[in-house]
């Protein structure tokens, strides 16, 4: 069977979200304190730099979520019900499906009738996504979309009316403040049907040196990922940043669980952004993420709450990361 791939993308034009960029990145830094929004790291250098975060020794969520898609892809299989009807796999913020891939193969190769869906901010990401996959697995039926997760999951359930499996992989949801997990399951929730399922990829808590070594390399990618942004808005936005200026810096919170970064600047300085100037003092922090790990029990009180049933844990050998697999 030929493999069947179109693209669907968000209804913004070029010049929407050239707009919305800018209006998001100067509210951002207007605001006190000052923050950006990690959504924009991934241009195509951004996502670049990324692809070498998740090859790094110090990151372990790579390897552990790789892991459990490696040598435990019949009991997710099985977890989320693959062979029971046709359904769609639709993958929040795909990148470049490296963990998911090795499920797409298993599926195929057991002839489970599905659907890949791919959902990406980055219009990059699912044009080498497309290239890619195509080679691998020939017989993959794939629609890309290309925008943001909601709007494209509304695009999703347009297409087809087929039972859906999310997958939101790579401990994403701790890129969100406890209030924002809770809010976008919530709104996950609303956009799903009864025993539709979603799986989960959950970051741990474990020992803080480790998770501080994960975001803080020694090779200063992280470094590198995080000033990129700034970069990228001299170059989108005309602005003047002097990357020089700014520095990198990482917090781990062992009880709450927040891992955050920041942009320090590291004098008393003024950037311009079109017709806008915005003064930053020495010292100042710019808020840029969070990586918020949980605990096992944490993740289930989370899924009640959100209307969904939590059906299975599925753990990598060390214990470090989970992928929870919840039903509506």
């Amino acid at each position: 069977m030929n493999r069947n791939t179109t693209t669907a993308t968000s209804s913004l034009t070029d010049y929407d979200t050239h707009h919305k960029f800018k209006s998001e990145i100067l509210n951002g830094l207007n605001e006190e304190p000052k923050h950006l929004l990690s959504k924009y790291f991934y241009d195509k250098k951004g996502d670049e730099l990324f692809q070498q975060i998740m090859n790094m020794p110090e990151y372990y969520l790579t390897d552990c979520e790789l892991e459990i898609f490696t040598r435990k892809k019949n009991e997710i299989a099985k977890a989320i019900r693959a062979f029971d009807e046709p359904f769609d796999l639709v993958e929040l913020g795909a990148g470049d499906a490296t963990k998911s891939s090795y499920l797409l193969e298993y599926l195929v190769a057991q002839n489970a009738d599905f659907t890949y869906m791919p959902i990406d901010i980055s219009a990059n990401i699912i044009s080498v996504l497309d290239e890619n996959l195509t080679l691998k697995i020939p017989e993959l039926q794939m629609t890309g979309l290309n925008g943001e997760y909601f709007e494209m999951l509304d695009k999703a359930n347009e297409i087809s009316s087929r039972r859906k499996v999310i997958l939101f992989l790579g401990g994403n949801i701790g890129n969100m403040e406890i209030e924002e997990a809770y809010e976008f399951c919530n709104a996950l929730k609303s956009k799903l049907n009864p025993n539709d399922i979603l799986l989960i990829g959950f970051d741990l808590k474990k020992n803080p040196h480790t998770i501080l070594a994960a975001y803080n390399d020694k090779a200063g990618i992280t470094s590198s990922f995080n000033l990129n942004l700034l970069t990228r808005i001299n170059e989108e936005l005309e602005a003047d940043f002097n990357i020089d200026h700014f520095s990198h810096y990482q917090t781990y919170d062992p009880l709450s669980g927040a891992c955050r970064s920041y942009l320090i600047s590291l004098e008393d300085q003024k950037v311009h952004i079109d017709d806008q100037e915005i003064s930053f003092k020495a010292d100042e922090a710019v808020y840029m993420e969070i990586s918020h790990k949980y605990s096992e029990k944490e993740i289930d009180i989370m899924a009640r709450k959100t209307g969904f049933k939590p059906l299975k844990q599925i753990s990598d050998t060390k214990g470090w990361f989970v992928d929870a697999i919840w039903k509506v």
